[in-house]
């Protein structure tokens, strides 16, 4: 077992999503190679007087107080960070090259290019919405507005991204994306090829998950944030007016009878479940006969898709930006983006259970090819050796 000595720096959340998810994750997976320890930073509704300073400097007198003891009391060989954004502040990567300590940064997501602009022009380019982000131009003035309900929260996040670009071009920090769609992306900003390593999110692909798999289950899954950008209702338009026999949407994710979505197409074959917990919709996921997004929006490292495959599951969903990398090569069930005459020909192929068990096999082979434990570690531990 290599005994280098990991530190793993995330600001958590508020509201416990994907992303901090993966990071549960990835420290098990760390865990099981490396000696490992973790400094959690947490956002919060109340403001401390070293949160303005932080806000003023983007440095937080605190925050790089609890770096620099953790650094003292643990000393490791390598510093691995994931979300900064606003607790960690960005202070802590001057304290970080200070110390001559190698750094990693993990990148989950496209915020950070979206929000560094402070015309709205400018983080468009001449688009309607912003495929990363959802952001809509009919949304913003002149002015990049990229919190709607407060200007000055828009306008900190403007100057903290911006710099945080800066340190991620010129800072001595090796940095790993999720795809090669997103390694692409961050070479085409300016930022350098060598560095940038691809590496992505651990997945459980026990073989006894993928062997369960029963393509005559009467569900389909959408697990999600019910928002426009989810796509979710161009799915339910859908289902509504095919003949799904006898399959039933099962639509999990925050909603009540309000809703605009539970009031115009809930019925028989359409079923709203509310809220589950990570562990009950991973239940539901496993005794699916698919789980279907139409997502608008670029994605890290789809999460639910990938725990789908986990049990050999398989996924619909839009085919642009690096979602294909997740799938084997001439995957069936993936639609053209947008293209929802295609979308309904992908579910109506939910009925063919033999396409769907060849599918479920292919998931198996591309999952063992790319996600085993010993291919990430080998990957993880070159990345360190450059």
């Amino acid at each position: 077992m290599n005994q280098q000595k990991i530190l793993v720096i995330n600001t958590k959340y508020r509201v416990f999503g994907g992303e901090d998810a993966n990071i549960v994750d990835e420290l098990q997976f760390l865990k099981k190679y490396f000696v490992v320890d973790y400094l959690e930073y947490k956002n919060s509704d109340k403001i401390t007087f070293s949160d303005i300073i932080g806000f003023l400097t983007l440095s937080n007198p605190t925050s790089n107080r609890k770096l620099k003891s953790k650094i003292n009391s643990f000393n490791p060989d390598i510093v691995y960070i994931h979300n900064t954004w606003f607790k960690a502040g960005l202070g802590i990567y001057r304290l970080l090259k200070k110390e001559n300590i190698k750094t990693i940064q993990k990148i989950h997501n496209y915020r950070f290019d979206c929000s560094r602009y402070l015309l709205s022009k400018n983080h468009l380019s001449n688009q309607i919405q912003c495929p990363a982000c959802g952001i809509k131009k009919d949304n913003l003035g002149i002015y990049n507005r990229y919190f709607s309900e407060s200007f000055l929260k828009s306008l900190f996040v403007n100057f903290y991204s911006k710099k945080y670009f800066k340190i991620l071009k010129s800072f001595p920090l090796k940095l790993i994306v999720l795809s090669n769609f997103q390694k692409n992306y961050l070479e085409n900003l300016g930022i350098k090829n060598t560095k940038v390593s691809i590496l992505p999110n651990p997945i459980d692909i026990s073989s006894e998950h993928i062997s369960n798999y029963n393509s005559e289950s009467e569900t389909v899954i959408f697990a999600g944030r019910l928002v426009e950008t989810k796509g979710v209702e161009e799915i339910l338009k859908i289902w509504s007016k095919i003949d799904t026999k006898n399959l039933i949407l099962e639509i999990v994710g925050p909603s009540d009878e309000k809703n605009s979505l539970f009031v115009n197409y809930s019925s028989e074959k359409i079923k709203f479940i509310g809220e589950l917990n990570n562990n009950e919709v991973k239940r539901k996921i496993k005794t699916s006969r698919a789980v279907i997004t139409a997502t608008k929006l670029l994605e890290g490292q789809p999460r639910v898709l990938l725990e789908a495959s986990s049990y050999g599951v398989p996924s619909i969903y839009p085919k642009f930006g690096g979602m294909n990398e997740f799938f084997p090569k001439e995957y069936k069930l993936s639609f053209n983006q947008f293209n929802y005459d295609d979308l309904e020909k992908k579910i109506l192929m939910l009925h063919d259970s033999k396409l769907l068990s060849d599918e479920s096999k292919e998931i198996k082979k591309h999952l063992t090819s790319n996600y085993t434990e010993e291919f990430l570690y080998t990957r993880f531990e070159n990345i360190i050796k450059k």
